[in-house]
């Protein structure tokens, strides 16, 4: 691997401008690397997910990506590590864009899922650019509610009562990967959150649970639905500033309990606390999940390994 040059890239996802959302490290070009190359680049960027972009090895996909945390932890849901990768391969022209709406297949671990690309076409008949990447997420599964309120508000140092939340559990749903959804009465206590990471993986690990994603009904933005934090003990992350894996479970949970329409689209907002605001917007029919957003190229380099 000695003298090996290895072209990176930083797209700020769930974004409109550049230094807002969540940041991705991005390897376009990773066929020569090794799954533990990968891992050692992942623990180099230190951000929440590093993506790979790979040749697929199933016929119906047009793309397979890999994506690390900084612990070496392979992710399998399609959230921003997905999103900013699919819209840097649009705005590179690494792939080609047939008009406003234009369907790809990822593959992702063992999954396939679509991702719809919606583009505008520049002046004069100019090539297609990128207005919004849509991924779909898998079918929603409900899992072990939290029954120990006292035990997981001493992890994050709410009260009992910033957890009383009358009719929404906190509960483990999944889209692609399990994160504990707990409700929070307003984003004032949300905002006052400082979990204690190894409580808090106890806590998870104790529902089967990946990250933790905090919600309240009291969103900065009327446009919006909730307002977010996200907290990931279980593979590194401290906190993150944009979640589509926890997203998407929170607009189905919020479904299941009547608090919005089965067939709707909400925006949620994220990263507020981080200085890093970001919006998801998730178009929900059914057991049909996709989540929505605009990314931005922020930096691009190379790795000299």
């Amino acid at each position: 691997m000695k003298g090996l040059k290895v072209r990176f890239y930083v797209v700020d996802v769930f974004a409109q401008e550049p230094l807002n959302g969540n940041p991705l490290a991005l390897v376009p070009d990773a066929t020569d690397l090794s799954q533990e190359t990968m891992q050692q680049i992942a623990r180099e960027f230190n951000q929440s997910e590093t993506t790979f972009l790979l040749p697929p090895t199933r016929a119906e996909a047009d793309w397979r990506l890999r994506s690390f945390t900084p612990t070496g932890v392979e992710v399998s849901g399609a959230g921003h590590n997905a999103l900013g990768a699919w819209w840097w391969l649009a705005e590179s022209g690494r792939i080609a864009l047939s008009g406003p709406q234009t369907v790809f297949q990822q593959e992702i671990v063992q999954q396939i899922l679509s991702v719809e690309i919606l583009a505008e076409q520049g002046e004069e008949g100019k090539q297609w650019r990128p207005t919004a990447i849509g991924m779909r997420q898998s079918p929603p599964s409900f899992g072990t509610i939290h029954n120990n309120p006292t035990q997981l508000a001493e992890a994050l140092a709410l009260s009992v009562d910033d957890l009383a939340v009358e009719g929404l559990p906190a509960q483990i749903v999944s889209t692609g990967a399990g994160h504990l959804l707990v409700p929070v009465r307003n984003r004032a206590a949300i905002n006052r959150a400082q979990p204690d990471m190894p409580r808090l993986f106890q806590q998870l690990r104790s529902v089967d649970g990946q990250g933790c994603y905090l919600f309240s009904l009291d969103p900065v933005n009327t446009t919006s639905i909730a307002y977010t934090r996200f907290f990931n003990p279980t593979e590194g992350i401290v906190e993150d500033p944009a979640t589509g894996t926890a997203a998407g479970p929170l607009a189905c949970y919020l479904a299941k309990y009547g608090r919005i329409a089965p067939d709707t689209t909400i925006m949620i907002e994220q990263g507020y606390t981080l200085k890093r605001p970001s919006h998801i917007e998730i178009r929900l029919h059914g057991d049909d999940v996709r989540i929505f957003g605009a990314a931005v190229t922020a930096a691009e380099g190379t790795l000299l390994l």
